[in-house]
């Protein structure tokens, strides 16, 4: 049982759009916070401001609005722990940088890029488990821990540029607890002296979702597998500020995988398979390219939702199909897996079929009708509801209701050449003709006199309902498949059954 009242935050880049994964990622803190009634917070993370791209935050703002994941505190909202853009918030962190190095755990380095890329290749050449800035390297290197302190005050002071690395300490062992994957202990002799702090004034992503986790009072930090590496970093920043009781619990996502299993799920992937990775689509502000979003391609926005919380999470149970408030109520971290999963493009249409079949009609058929307005078709709403309810169980989005009714609208200008060499004969024309007589006769042409008138007919003519049914079909729709024949003669009316079986039968013959 949860004794703390969670607070969990979703911290993006904006440096371009909003992966699938990232959703799933602002999800799955979502749906824990809501679960013990806590604290979803949006912030952020703009500190790298060369990958800055113009636009990316209101996309992932409007990503995450219509996957229907709502936050309590953000960047458009406020809240009490604001602003929620690290750019906002600059001036907080070089307090905690001069904490770290007046406690001897960070120091000042002045190494030139050349120097660093030097360092680097001397250590390859000599073959050096760690080719990288730790501490075996740098008592090497030009920094506070090598440099005398009046040489470092004259560079300081002569705006020399500089950043401050933490000093990792050599031989500790480092645990950190995941509610995911268990225990996960690193010996800190394997991890390098990552910059902490810039000279021109900002952190840089440890340093500073740290301290805003600190300062936010955040109690569980959920994030993608590929910040666990980081993690061991990140906890010895909580120790070596003092924050160790404040230290969040920390769980590591899985990764999404590539739909055969290898790799991680990428947009060259969607783009070579023909499916979004993207929730809404997105335009390149440099090359000016578009990438589809999976609500341009006609996904429903609690369809994804439901689809992607399944990617990772398994509930226990056989169910699949999951509103917002049965995700909340059924999620759990427990339940979430350690292996990385496989997206199924299917399965995610799948998923969009069946919210298609259990949405209400209504609302099927005000999307279907306007679809309709766009070509210049008006159609009786009672007409554009029945053909609906007719067809919608044979599509997964409601983009593919035209291909299945269009015929209801255009008369059939063609007809299928293999049903045709199949199932129309020779004396086709003149059954159809006999058809059309007792058709006309029918006062009431709804679907159940059509389909009593039919079954006399082939009864009296000894006509099997292969030959007839499918000679009909033809003639009304063009091909040989489709909805209920019944249904569709109801729809078409008489007069229109009439003229399209004639046309048939001359343009056949």
């Amino acid at each position: 049982m949860m004794t703390q009242k969670p607070r969990v935050r979703f911290a993006p880049s904006p440096t371009g759009p909003l992966h699938m994964g990232g959703v799933r990622t602002a999800l799955y803190n979502y749906l824990f916070a809501k679960k013990f009634d806590g604290d979803f917070l949006l912030r952020i993370e703009d500190t790298d401001q060369n990958r800055f791209v113009p636009g990316a935050e209101q996309y992932i703002l409007d990503s995450l609005r219509w996957c229907g994941i709502s936050w309590d505190e953000g960047p458009d909202t406020g809240g009490p722990f604001g602003p929620y853009r690290q750019s906002e918030r600059k001036q907080l962190y070089e307090q905690y940088a001069m904490q770290l190095i007046d406690s001897g755990h960070a120091y000042y380095a002045f190494d030139t890029p050349e120097e660093l890329e030097a360092m680097r290749k001397k250590l390859e050449a000599d073959k050096a488990a760690n080719p990288q800035y730790d501490s075996a390297s740098r008592m090497q290197m030009k920094n506070s821990l090598t440099l005398s302190s009046r040489e470092v005050q004259n560079r300081l002071n002569a705006d020399q540029p500089y950043v401050i690395r933490i000093k990792m300490p050599s031989g500790q062992q480092v645990i950190v607890n995941d509610l995911i994957r268990g225990q996960v202990t690193v010996n800190s002799k394997l991890l390098d002296d990552k910059v902490l702090f810039k000279s021109d004034g900002m952190p840089t992503y440890h340093l500073a979702n740290v301290v805003d986790d600190y300062l936010m009072k955040i109690t569980h930090v959920i994030r993608g597998e590929e910040w666990l590496p980081s993690a061991p970093l990140h906890v010895l920043l909580y120790l070596f500020l003092g924050w160790e009781s404040a230290m969040p619990a920390f769980a590591h996502l899985p990764l999404l995988l590539k739909p055969d299993g290898n790799g991680k799920l990428s947009k060259r992937d969607g783009d070579r398979l023909g499916f979004p990775v993207f929730p809404l689509e997105w335009e390149d502000p440099q090359s000016g390219e578009r990438s589809k979003g999976y609500k341009e391609s006609g996904y429903f926005p609690d369809a994804f939702v439901n689809m992607l919380a399944l990617l990772g999470w398994n509930p226990g149970t056989e169910q699949e199909i999951f509103t917002m408030e049965e995700l909340i109520q059924a999620f759990s971290l427990e339940r979430v897996g350690k292996s990385g999963s496989k997206f199924d493009p299917e399965k995610a249409k799948w998923f969009n079929h069946q919210y298609l079949q259990n949405k209400p009609l209504e609302e099927i058929t005000a999307a279907y009708t306007a679809q309709l307005s766009k070509k210049g078709i008006v159609a009786d709403k009672e007409k554009a509801y029945a053909i609906v309810g007719l067809v919608r169980e044979r599509v997964n989005f409601v983009s593919e209701l035209w291909d299945q009714t269009a015929f209801f609208f255009i008369a059939p200008d063609t007809y299928d050449e293999q049903t045709v060499k199949k199932k129309w004969k020779e004396d086709t024309p003149l059954i159809l003709q006999k058809l059309m007589d007792v058709l006309n006769g029918l006062e009431d042409f709804s679907a159940a006199s059509i389909d009593h008138a039919l079954h006399s007919f082939m009864e009296l003519h000894g006509v099997g309902a292969g030959k007839l049914m499918i000679a009909l079909r033809i003639s009304l729709v063009g091909a040989g498949t489709g909805p209920d024949l019944k249904s569709i003669m109801e729809l078409l009316g008489k007069e229109e059954v009439m003229a399209r079986i004639k046309r048939a039968a001359e343009r056949i013959g």
